[in-house]
């Protein structure tokens, strides 16, 4: 009995050690420089949002933010950096939806949605579909019907194969129960000037990307697949206006290893929250053209979920899940 208090005792007092120790390194953090690592080439929008974030956290978080380019793979090869590495706290990521939410399905990289923690959504570009002016489609509804009468013949750009804008579409097209021909093109300029040209019916595009053609009247919006109209667009329909439940849009946030300590979580994710409601900070976004949509940790992770499973269905559905090798 005494041998048992005894173990009991020396087990209580290991715990309680490692428990001040955490606490001690908790207080410490950051003890030496923080790095995000952005999976996209220096000069992006990516890479100019985590050098904003990076020095607007450094006032809230108390240390040094540097941030580290490790492009390739899609952004696959920088996001398993981020997600491999130690979880301490030392090491972040710019997680986009592409590499989180798609890639794992189309196979050859080493992590899955699963592996990441989110600490916050930094920000989303809206989706929405354009019609040639000449186009025998006027509206959202007119959209839907067409698709309806000519099943698979309503011919849809997106800026590549398999990328987040062909995604949309045919995920739309799936919750409605029509088909739609999905034309990828070598970016989304390629694919808005073959709609332009009346080479196709229909472009999904980012709204920055239409407002011009829109404004000088050779491209009309019909549709946005978000829960609510938008300003730049007042006049096209949501999906679920149509009676489609269906969103999307892309997004990039903040993700770290799972795993790291709580205490340093906490103050790293408080330290975040001030920084997105930092007023220079948003000021300097937006003087950058990146709109702010900052949402917490346990919101991206859903959104992120969402879409992981969205993707899912969709890249089965056309024949690409795998393609690029054994999934994890």
């Amino acid at each position: 009995m005494k041998r048992l208090a005894s173990g009991l005792f020396a087990f209580a007092l290991s715990a309680a050690a490692l428990a001040a120790v955490a606490a001690a390194a908790a207080a410490d953090y950051p003890a030496r420089p923080v790095q995000i690592i952005v999976p996209y080439n220096a000069g992006g929008g990516t890479d100019l949002t985590a050098r904003l974030i990076a020095q607007t956290l450094e006032k809230y978080l108390g240390g040094t933010v540097l941030v580290r380019n490790q492009p390739g793979g899609g952004g696959g090869i920088g996001t398993s950096a981020a997600l491999h590495a130690r979880p301490d706290g030392y090491t972040l990521g710019t997680g986009s939806q592409g590499p989180l939410a798609m890639l794992p399905h189309y196979g050859g990289i080493d992590y899955t949605i699963q592996d990441v923690d989110f600490l916050a959504l930094i920000g989303r570009n809206l989706m929405v579909v354009a019609v040639n002016k000449n186009a025998p489609i006027k509206d959202g509804k007119a959209f839907l019907a067409y698709a309806e009468a000519h099943p698979g013949r309503l011919t849809v750009g997106n800026s590549g194969a398999g990328g987040a804008n062909q995604i949309a579409m045919e995920g739309f097209a799936m919750a409605a129960g029509v088909q739609v021909k999905s034309l990828p093109f070598g970016g989304s300029i390629a694919a808005i000037t073959a709609c332009i040209g009346g080479h196709i019916q229909a472009v999904v595009a980012h709204p920055a990307e239409l407002i011009d053609h829109v404004k000088a009247g050779n491209l009309r919006v019909v549709m946005v697949f978000e829960d609510e109209r938008i300003p730049a667009f007042p006049d096209a329909e949501t999906a679920k206006e149509l009676g489609v439940d269906f969103t999307w849009a892309a997004w990039k946030g903040l993700i770290a290893p799972k795993g790291l300590p709580a205490a340093v979580r906490a103050k790293l994710v408080a330290a975040l929250d001030k920084t997105f409601h930092d007023k220079a900070f948003l000021a300097k976004m937006t003087g950058m053209g990146e709109d702010v949509d900052y949402r917490r940790s346990a919101e991206f992770k859903r959104l992120a979920e969402r879409d992981a499973v969205v993707a899912g269905n969709v890249i089965r559905a056309i024949g690409l899940y795998g393609m690029n090798g054994k999934t994890k």
